[in-house]
This record gives C-alpha cells, sequence and structure tokens, in this order.
C-alpha cells in the first residue's frame, strides 16, 4: 500500500491515517520541567561564584539591591549580565540546533557544522576589518551583519546543496564545504587589520562572554521572545517532516516552505548568538541531540533544546571563570566537550550502518 492510495468512498488519502502521533507528553513535560528546574540552580551557582563566594541569603538580598555595596555591585554589575548572556546564547544556540537537526534529519546537522555560525562570523569580522582599514566605523550593527552573513550563508547552502528537498547528506558536505571556505576568508581578514582589532577578533572568534554585558544580551534576547514562539507555533509542522514529501503532501503541508521557514528560525537565533558570543562551538551540536534522547521523541521539542544549551553554556562559563587557574573563553570548553562527541555520533553512525 502506497501513501497516496485513497480511502474507499471517501476520496481522502489513506496517508492521513498516518497523521504523526501526539509526543508522550508526560516524559516532555517532566523534562523540561526538570531541565528549567536545573537551569534555576545552575543560575544560582554562578551568580554566587567568582571572586568571593556569596552565600544563597546574601545572593537574595544582593539581587534585591540590599546588602554590603560591594557585593551588590558584584551581582548585579558584573556577573547578572554575563549570567543572562550565557543563558539566552546557549538557549539560542540550543534551539537553532534541534530546530536544524530535526529539519534535515541528520544529528551533524547544527549550524557550526553546516557553516552558519561561520557565516555570521565573516561578516562581523568583515565589518571590524572596514572600520580597521580606514572605512566608516559602526555603519553597520553588529547583530546587523551577523543576521546578514547567517542568513547569505544558509542560502548559499541551500542553493549548492539542493537536491529536490533541503534535506540529505549532500547538503550536509556543502555546508561543511562552505565553512571551511568562510573561515579561511575571516583568516584572511584578521591578517589585514591592525593587531589591536586582529587580537579583538580572534578572541571573539573563539567564542567569549568576557567583558560582554546587557548590550550585546539585548538583541539575544529580543531574538528568542521573537522566534522562540514562531518555532512552537512551527513544532506539529516540524514533527510531520519525520515522514516522507509524499506523505507530508497528502496533509496539505507543503514540506519545502516548512522546511525553509524553520530553518530561518534556526539561522536567525544561530546568528544572533553569535553576534553576541562568537562562534561557540558545538553548543548547537550537543544540546540538540541531549534534548532528543531526554525526551525521547524523534523530533527535538524547542523549549528543551533550548535549556540544554543555556545550561551548558552557562556551566562551561561558570568553570571557565572559577574553576582554573586562568579565565578561559567559554568556546574553549565546549570545544572540548564537543569534539569527543561529534566522533561518537560519527562512529555510532557508522556502527548503524554497519560500514567496516
Amino acid at each position: 500500500m502506497t501513501a497516496t492510495r485513497t480511502v474507499s468512498g471517501t476520496g481522502r488519502p489513506a496517508a492521513r491515517r498516518l497523521l504523526p502521533r501526539p509526543r508522550p507528553r508526560g516524559r516532555v513535560v517532566v523534562a523540561v520541567l526538570g531541565a528549567l528546574l536545573l537551569l534555576l540552580l545552575v543560575s544560582a551557582l554562578a551568580l554566587s561564584l567568582g571572586d568571593q563566594a556569596t552565600a544563597p541569603a546574601a545572593l537574595w538580598q544582593a539581587l534585591r539591591g540590599q546588602g554590603p555595596e560591594n557585593t551588590v555591585y558584584a551581582v548585579q554589575e558584573v556577573r547578572l549580565p554575563r549570567v543572562v548572556l550565557a543563558l539566552a546564547v546557549g538557549a539560542a544556540f540550543g534551539v537553532a540546533g534541534g530546530l536544524s537537526q530535526s529539519v534535515l534529519r541528520n544529528p551533524l546537522a547544527s549550524p557550526d557544522v553546516l557553516g552558519i555560525s561561520a557565516g555570521a562570523s565573516v561578516a562581523v569580522v568583515g565589518v571590524i576589518a572596514v572600520g580597521s582599514l580606514g572605512g566608516p566605523v559602526g555603519i553597520v550593527p553588529i547583530p546587523v551583519a551577523a543576521l546578514a552573513g547567517g542568513l547569505a550563508a544558509a542560502g548559499l547552502i541551500a542553493l549548492l546543496g539542493r537536491d529536490g528537498a533541503l534535506r540529505g547528506r549532500r547538503i550536509l558536505l556543502v555546508g561543511i564545504a562552505l565553512s571551511a571556505a568562510m573561515t579561511a576568508l575571516t583568516q584572511f581578514l584578521l591578517t589585514r587589520i591592525d593587531v589591536y582589532d586582529a587580537q579583538r577578533s580572534a578572541a571573539w572568534l573563539t567564542g567569549s562572554l568576557n567583558a560582554r554585558g546587557w548590550g550585546e544580551a539585548t538583541p539575544v534576547l529580543v531574538g528568542l521572545a521573537v522566534l522562540l514562539p514562531a518555532a512552537l507555533v512551527l513544532a506539529r509542522t516540524n514533527r510531520a517532516l519525520l515522514f516522507e514529501d509524499e506523505v507530508v503532501a497528502g496533509w496539505g503541508v507543503r514540506p519545502g516552505l516548512a522546511r525553509a521557514a524553520l530553518l530561518v528560525v534556526a539561522v536567525c537565533l544561530a546568528a544572533l548568538a553569535t553576534s553576541a558570543a562568537g562562534p561557540v562551538a558545538f553548543v548547537a551540536l550537543v544540546a540538540g541531540q541531549v534534548a532528543r534522547r531526554v525526551a525521547g521523541v524523534p523530533d527535538i521539542p524547542p523549549v528543551l533544546a533550548g535549556a540544554a544549551g543555556a545550561v551548558l553554556v552557562l556551566v562551561a562559563d561558570t568553570v571557565a571563570r572559577t574553576a582554573l587557574p586562568a579565565q578561559l573563553p567559554v568556546g574553549v570548553l565546549t570545544g572540548l566537550v564537543g569534539a569527543p562527541y561529534l566522533l561518537y555520533l560519527l562512529q555510532r553512525r557508522r556502527s548503524t550502518r554497519g560500514t567496516p
């Protein structure tokens, strides 16, 4: 029986009987609530740790503007903006990774692997290079440049890797190749600008939250407020895309348009996160897969993926700034975690397919 056969006497496609079953809501709800609780605990821990640890009672008072002045300053002016930025960047990367992996049906299809983050990065470094070489400084805001670069990279990937649908191994390989090319272009730009701007750009390209605050967090928070509801609205379509295009079309869904809409949301979130903290490595890759395994569903719940990404970035940044002899960029730690996980995914896919 084919997916497009009609039901006798009704004229409706038999594929309608194959509508995606709802997620096991109990498990997903428990997973989301557990992730949010973990996020609250990790946030409280991150706010309390610094050059001088802050006790829970003193932390609560400092958040309300009460207590010793130095404690209030440390909590409200130094730690709180960084914690909020880490949560926003991690959530944006997590949702972007979950959407791209679900749409492209590939656990490796995250914005950093596909080259979306590289496209945003080369656009930002290009804006810095224009100012460094004597051009107008700040003529294009960094978030706008990152969005343009990410969308341009996604457009090139879709154009070069299109094989009838926005999915498949080919689009992943095209994204990896394009990412390498854009990384090379970024390195070239770094050689053409002055030493100060080159050092500042190199630190940003590592993925760092150092010396960043509300100014960088605000665009990401606004993007999440707009794009996360859009991702939730499209969640039903996302589940439908687990089936073949012929089946999905029988339900009245245009699979190509649906994939494009979901990927635009993912690209915008990844670009905004990159503009704020740089291309923090492997967060999008790991967060989506963690959310899928915790929820136990084939598609990835956006809220759970965002929570997983937020926890990952905040924990990595807290360790990087408090537990090591020297403060490291957060991208160094996420790279140390993500690289072995990428190798695990590659080996797992190879074993599943039975390749020698």
